[in-house]
């Protein structure tokens, strides 16, 4: 059995909780309890370091423990800071540090669970007429952000403190797959035509452009045995709605899309930026770019300067292979001599605009919105 960990702003909490603690009591706490709220439970966290910085301030050290999940938060350290503070408003403010990242308004990526979190955990420590300034670090947040997908987020320079529960789900395990299956065939039930999406930033966005919420499928990384399992079940279209970064792997025949198992991004745009005929240059630069977004916007320079139509002839060539590919995996990994399931793809940017849409995810997306 797995063993499922706690997300970021639990440890942020329990730092915070300690570093109050020293404030008070100028004494260290080993661990500090925290009240998830969702679930309706108490944990011990436990605290690394814990000094005071100030007459007023003290910082508390966490690490992050997601358990056995395929999580690149994994180990890293979580600073949080206290201070006493006696300006206007209210009694806990909370801001976002060095390696947290930022939405596209500059406002630190601490959302509405943790800040939940962070509040009903302090208020019950605080004398009335007392406040404080939390302020969360990630020291490696900015480093490790870079191998995220947050920009296509909205969510820059460092990591958010995303999520609506306090434990983390080991989502890359055998049994997070029973849930998104459980998941999928209940959905099956409804609709012949599904929305695949990796991720819950992904379903958010699909709500935004007019999908129904209850046609949409959270796949995690598990997209080939999920497309198997929707097909056994009899639906008989699936949108592929993704991040290119993410999606694009598809087309060079990866369907489980965890970065720890494979990856093969460049060497997929490059693959088909060489057949449309791009020049031996352009796909240096393809090839040595650090992200797919990276490779992106060099096509996008491309047809800037000098006319061309290059991000659309090369990004409709990798999404019509994720389809072909994607209903190539069904037939194979099916069995049956049924029809296949009609798959159509749309990819995204890091700005939420649509990149490209397959010329069955045109039809689908037609249908769905």
């Amino acid at each position: 059995m797995s063993r499922s960990g706690y997300t970021l702003p639990v440890f942020a909490c329990g730092g915070a909780i300690a570093a109050l603690y020293w404030l008070r009591h100028c004494r260290i706490l080993n661990t500090a309890g925290v009240d998830l709220i969702s679930p309706d439970q108490i944990v011990e966290i436990p605290i690394e370091q814990v000094a005071g910085i100030s007459e007023s301030g003290a910082l508390a050290i966490t690490r992050s423990d997601p358990g056995d999940n395929l999580d690149l938060t994994k180990h890293t350290p979580i600073w949080t800071k206290v201070e006493w503070y006696d300006g206007d408003g209210e009694t806990i403010v909370i801001r976002g540090g060095e390696g947290i990242g930022k939405d596209l308004q500059g406002t630190a990526a601490i959302y509405t669970y943790a800040q939940q979190l962070l509040r009903k955990n302090l208020e019950r420590l605080l004398f009335p007429g007392e406040k404080i300034l939390v302020t969360v670090i990630l020291p490696e947040g900015r480093s490790l952000a870079t191998r995220t997908s947050n920009p296509a987020f909205g969510v820059v320079e460092g990591l958010s403190l995303l999520g609506t529960s306090g434990i983390s789900q080991p989502l890359s395990t055998p049994e997070q797959l029973e849930v998104f299956r459980d998941d999928l065939r209940a959905k099956a039930k409804e609709f012949n035509t599904l929305v695949f999406c990796i991720g819950e930033n992904g379903l958010d966005l699909g709500k935004k452009l007019g999908i129904n919420p209850q046609r949409m499928v959270k796949t995690a990384n598990w997209i080939g045995p999920l497309l198997v399992e929707a097909h056994l079940l009899g639906v008989e279209e699936i949108l592929l709605f993704g991040y290119h970064g993410k999606l694009m792997k598809l087309a060079g025949g990866i369907f489980h899309t965890h970065h720890h198992l494979a990856d093969g991004r460049r060497e997929i745009i490059v693959a088909h930026s060489a057949i449309l005929g791009l020049k031996y240059e352009d796909i240096q630069i393809i090839f040595h770019s650090p992200r797919a977004e990276d490779a992106l916007q060099h096509l996008r320079f491309l047809d800037t300067i000098g006319g061309s139509n290059w991000t659309n002839q090369i990004y409709f060539s990798i999404a019509q292979t994720i389809d072909n590919r994607s209903q190539e995996y069904i037939k194979s990994h099916s069995n049956q001599s049924v029809k296949t399931t009609v798959c159509g793809s749309v990819l995204f940017d890091r700005n939420r605009e649509v990149i490209i849409k397959s010329q069955t995810g045109c039809v689908l997306m037609e249908k769905l919105c």
